[in-house]
């Protein structure tokens, strides 16, 4: 597979993420006005696989970005190195999570996903408006450079945004059926 086909398959399961997490959204709203609802049930079939959901959507993320740099030769930049920083880690961390059904690891995938979200919002924001002057950008490694721009919008840093604000979404769902579960069952 070519890098402009490879990009173009990343950029819609991006946008894939994107809907998953509005579908998600609107699936709570309904599940909490209408608890016995058809929308509650879906909920607790999302909650009860979220952690195993988001340790694909960092793998694959993670994969996707060791492809850019090894094989199609990006230069990341050190916005890129950073959400790296912050990806990289979940992959293992969520996977682990979710082979021993550990429903607490919200609280230590969170706080990673928001500080990588926060960087792939500014980088996103800045490949978008490149006319901009960063602290983070030097002349041999540029953050503004757009390897990927598809569909008029969607760059790296969108990409990894949208694998990030996915995996938030599946750690809400995680939190919730953590705090609604006894502490005394058996999670096996």
């Amino acid at each position: 597979m070519d890098t402009p086909t490879f990009s173009r398959f990343f950029a819609l399961l991006s946008l894939v993420c994107w809907v998953a997490v509005i579908f998600v959204v609107v699936v709570a709203v309904v599940a909490r006005n209408r608890p016995g609802s058809r929308a509650a049930d879906v909920l607790a079939d999302f909650s009860r696989n979220a952690i195993w959901l988001g340790a694909l959507v960092a793998s694959v993320t993670m994969l996707g970005s060791l492809y850019y740099s090894q094989v199609a030769h990006f230069v990341p930049c050190a916005l890129c190195w950073y959400q790296r920083i912050a990806m990289y880690p979940l992959a293992v961390i969520l996977l682990i999570a979710a082979a021993r059904r550990d429903r607490s690891i919200w609280r230590y995938v969170g706080p990673l996903a928001i500080i990588g979200a926060g960087f792939s919002v500014y980088h996103t924001q800045l490949q978008a408006y490149p006319n901009q002057h960063s602290s983070f950008c030097t002349t041999l490694e540029p953050c503004t450079v757009r390897y990927v721009w598809e569909f008029g919008f969607v760059s790296l840093p969108f990409m990894a945004l949208s694998a990030f604000a996915f995996i938030l979404t599946m750690m809400v769902l995680t939190r919730s059926l953590d705090r609604h579960t006894d502490p005394t069952e058996d999670p096996s």
